[in-house]
């Protein structure tokens, strides 16, 4: 649009500045020779008159669109402005101003044609960034920083960017301990672009800083190496004096003349090339790079205040701290505490409280007069801190519906050392459960979560059935356990309580598949699936299908396996939870056939398999398994009936003279099992798992005459019991952003021992216990043993540590065994998909033949280190490096008693 006149702004934006304030830089023009004489009447104007916005015009832009601009700019056609006085304008070039996207801008009366007045707005854009270059770091560091800076290509380069970019990339080099790291930013006009810039940030990122020493000051009461130990992020190098051979340690002690002579004392005999170190200080890192790390120091100075106020010193502070570089660079830290009195607990009072007398809650709070006073202890006994655990006082009230109940402890008098403390409580009505709702349940239905649930509409709220609740939905397996989510919603006006459940679906089918050729033996492969939320009575519902019917809750597992004509197996089971759907009674069905031939290789050398020289194994069971209320509901008890039926034709199964006919094994199982394992059912963190069984044939040598052992094979007869006990532990603080990593000790003992009904007869061959290796089978799925697994160790058949188990072939396994282990986890990752923890551990177990040569104290013994992987698709996959100890001792090599396991589908027991 042609400018009839043009004015510069600048006195217009001046007589505004008393009613707003204008951060855009305003340029002056210069005043045209000839000015329309109403445009100059409104300029020299001392009086207020009224316009209207009669049109408006945006120049100088490209990026953007004129009339975004205008609406950002906030000023309309047929907006009514005064002149002089009015802030229409001034705000219009704040707001555009406030985007950083212009570095100058102006504005002009272009025509005024009645009282209508048209305005030009002209900007300057500010560059564009085209691309940035990061100098100076390694790559590694380089690609890391990219994505943190916030350096955009094509977005507006304004001075905050630039300093966002090098505040990001010094704050990164200090957490990594170069507190001196410098950062320059030069840019430059890209030649290919019009306006705009490329950023070379040149980054030194200068010595790195150690923690040299750490020093208190001030400290009487209190030793300073137990204060280093609340430093857990501000670490100390670790020291090591080396004098020359010629010198005498000043101790009078013998000193490493050589780092590789320390070396070789440790251990590391394999070190080629050596270097005096004349200098008196040797320094290295061990388990910490003992870098300073400003954030971490802080944090750690409220630990040491924390561990005094645990003693009882509350008054305690740090009245001054200094941080200062010696001449090699390393940096050293003293701290300067004043400990003030320790303090006790003196007189404990409470104050409105009905349901519980003084005395109880005396007894609860555990704490009595001359106590060291720990505030921590006090709130964590109140149980202003809730905790799964419970145990304390506000657990005891929330667990019999007080929902809405109050605790507040208060000083009431501090005289010398000890404080009196009263503790107040407003215990409010007992809250009853109104409305249960479940959201995030997408496929499984709402009848399957809700009958896991223990919070229950008209009944008491209780803070533990909200725990139990989340574990009995975890223990599913059906949703991400990390995101159950439980909303309580007081409702105190009607002393109700509205509860939330949210929970997140996932994938919990599990495929089995592999395949292979032999050569001379044909196709070999597995196919299996497990369908863990399957839903039987949509079976012949079409639209259910999506690919199978689900949401019920119920387990199908089918898996076929082929090695040719060698061996075929067909497995099939069928579980339901909840039989009848109104109590925990479980019912599952499983039932298998298999065949196994025996062959050769022919004149042409190729494999043959014969099917007159064959095994045939069918099998069936049905387990009935019911929730108990006592001694508590963490215990169930199972009864289960097996049957396996053995075909042989010409077939040495057992022994020579049994090598054609039928073996019928009927047995029958009762199990007792208290499991409070969880939450995550694959990576328990607490509680504990119990397991006693007693499972029993009929005792047909009492009923019948039985004259050989070959008979016994036709209807075998033993009674077999096993005691499995295992504890989940959490060790230390959980870790991480969402507080779920955390060390767990799982401590575990295992027996096992069959029995016979006639001492005349050998022991039943079935249903015995092979030991070792890392539980896969050795003909389990023929004789139906139990594998126990012992890490270290090939499975094994002798029961004296002292012979080495890879100089035999197993072929006959225990009537007894005993196993214990340890191990140390930790999670990686408990995410859906999967779920990823690593360990290390130590076992020892062994078995025996008859109580005769029993011994318990006579075990193998073995360590390692193992991964978990549980992929929901796959289930379980997992990985062990172990030493057996008395495979060692044999005088083997390190290298010939270690040994590597896989697993796959199960943990083995």
């Amino acid at each position: 649009m042609q400018r009839s006149c043009t004015f510069s702004i600048f006195l217009l934006v001046f007589a505004c500045l008393t009613v707003g304030s204008l951060r855009a830089q305003v340029v002056t023009d210069t005043v045209p020779t000839s000015i329309d004489p109403e445009l100059e009447n409104i300029l020299n104007s001392k009086s207020a008159h009224e316009y209207f916005i009669g049109g408006i015009t945006v120049t100088g832009t490209k990026r953007y669109d004129q009339q975004l601009l205008i609406s950002i700019a906030g000023i309309n056609v047929g907006d009514k402005v005064m002149i002089p006085g009015g802030d229409n304008f001034s705000k219009a070039l704040t707001n555009l101003w406030n985007q950083h996207l212009f570095s100058n801008m102006q504005i002009f009366f272009t025509k005024l044609e009645g009282n209508k007045l048209y305005i030009e707005i002209n900007v300057t854009e500010r560059p564009a960034l085209s691309k940035f270059h990061i100098i100076g770091p390694r790559k590694s560091d380089q690609d890391e920083l990219k994505n943190k800076i916030g350096l955009v290509p094509s977005r507006v380069v304004t001075e905050n960017t630039k300093r966002n970019a090098e505040d990001v990339i010094k704050r990164f080099y200090t957490d990594k301990g170069f507190q001196s790291a410098t950062v320059r930013i030069e840019e430059a006009q890209d030649p290919n672009l019009p306006n705009s810039i490329v950023l070379n940030i040149y980054v030194q990122k200068g010595h790195k800083v150690r923690i040299e020493n750490v020093s208190f000051f001030g400290n009487e009461m209190v030793n300073e190496q137990r204060l280093k130990k609340q430093l857990k992020g501000t670490k100390e190098m670790t020291k090591i004096t080396l004098y020359p051979s010629h010198e005498t340690s000043p101790y009078g002690e013998t000193k490493t003349p050589s780092f590789k002579a320390y070396l070789s004392d440790m251990g590391f005999l394999s070190l080629t090339k050596t270097k005096e170190f004349l200098d008196p200080y040797f320094r290295f890192k061990l388990f910490s790079s003992a870098k300073f790390s400003t954030k971490k120091y802080e944090e750690d100075k409220e630990k040491v205040l924390e561990y005094y106020n645990s003693l009882g010193y509350r008054d305690a502070a740090i009245v001054a701290d200094t941080q200062y570089y010696n001449k090699r660079g390393n940096l050293k830290v003293d701290l300067k505490v004043d400990e003030g009195h320790q303090y006790y607990f003196g007189n404990v009072t409470w104050k409105g409280n009905t349901k519980y007398t003084d005395s109880i809650l005396n007894i609860l709070l555990g704490i009595t007069k001359g106590d060291i006073y720990n505030l921590e202890i006090l709130n964590k006994k109140l149980g202003k801190q809730m905790s799964q655990e419970g145990g304390d006082i506000s657990s005891y009230y929330m667990d019999d519906g007080y929902l809405f109940f109050r605790i507040d402890p208060v000083e009431t008098a501090v005289y010398n050392d000890t404080i009196d403390f009263e503790i107040r409580i407003t215990e409010g009505p007992q809250a009853t459960i109104k409305n249960v709702t479940i959201q995030g349940n997408e496929k499984t239905k709402e009848h399957v979560i809700r009958r896991e649930l223990r919070t229950l509409p008209g009944e008491k709220f209780s803070r533990q059935d909200l725990i139990r609740s989340q574990r009995e939905i975890a223990q599913l397996n059906f949703f991400n356990q990390e995101k159950i989510g439980i909303n309580p919603v007081p409702n105190p006006e009607d002393g109700t309580v509205d509860i939330h459940y949210t929970v997140e679906e996932k994938s919990s089918d599990q495929l089995e598949l592999s395949a292979g050729w032999g050569g001379g033996i044909g196709l070999t492969g597995t196919l299996g699936v497990t369908f863990n939320n399957f839903s039987i009575k949509n079976i012949l519902n079409k639209k259910a299908w999506d690919p199978l019917p689900t949401g019920d809750g119920q387990k199908l597992s089918m898996r076929v396996q082929s090695n040719g004509r060698a061996y075929q197996s067909y497995n099939f089971s069928f579980t339901e939870p909840w039989l009848g759907g109104k109590k925990r009674n479980s019912l599952t069905f499983s039932a298998y056939k298999s065949v196994f031939r025996t062959g050769g290789i022919d004149r042409s050398g190729r494999y043959f398999f014969s099917d007159t020289n064959r095994l045939k194994n069918f099998g069936a069971s049905i387990a009935l398994g019911k929730q108990l209320k006592w001694p508590d509901d963490f215990f169930t008890l199972v009864y289960s009936l097996s049957y396996t039926q053995y075909k042989l034709q010409n077939y040495t199964l057992f022994t020579q003279d049994f090598k054609n006919g039928t073996s019928n094994n009927l047995s029958v199982k009762i199990a007792l099992n208290r499991n409070s394992a969880g939450p995550n059912p694959i990576f328990p963190t607490s509680g504990s798992n119990f397991l006693l069984s007693g499972q029993f044939t009929p005792p047909y040598s009492l009923f019948r005459e039985t004259t050989t052992n070959q008979d016994s094979y036709k209807l075998p007869e033993f009674h077999k019991w096993r005691m499995n006990a295992e504890w989940f532990i959490p060790i230390g603080k959980a870790m991480g952003a969402d507080k779920t990593r955390q060390f767990v000790l799982r401590a575990a003992a295992k027996y096992g021992f069959m029995g016979r009904y006639n001492t005349k007869l050998n022991y039943s061959p079935f249903e015995r216990f092979q030991v070792g290796d890392a539980g896969l089978a050795n003909g389990s799925y023929i004789l139906g043993y139990d594998i126990i697994a012992h890490r270290g160790y090939p499975v094994y058949e002798n029961s004296n540590p002292k012979i080495n188990p890879d100089q035999q072939n197993a072929s006959q396994f225990f009537t007894i065994f005993n196993k214990y282990t340890l191990e140390m986890r930790y999670p990686f990752t408990t995410n859906p998909s999967s779920t990823i923890f690593g360990m290390v551990w130590f076992e020892a177990a062994n078995g025996w033949y008859d109580y005769k040569s029993y011994d318990p104290f006579r075990l193998r013994r073995s360590a390692g280190v193992g991964m978990r992987f549980f992929l929901p698709m796959f289930g379980l996959l997992g990985f062990d490096y172990g030493v057996g100890f008395d495979r060692l001792t044999q005088g083997g090599r390190l290298r010939d008693a270690t040994r590597f396991t896989f697993m796959l589908g199960y943990e083995p027991e």
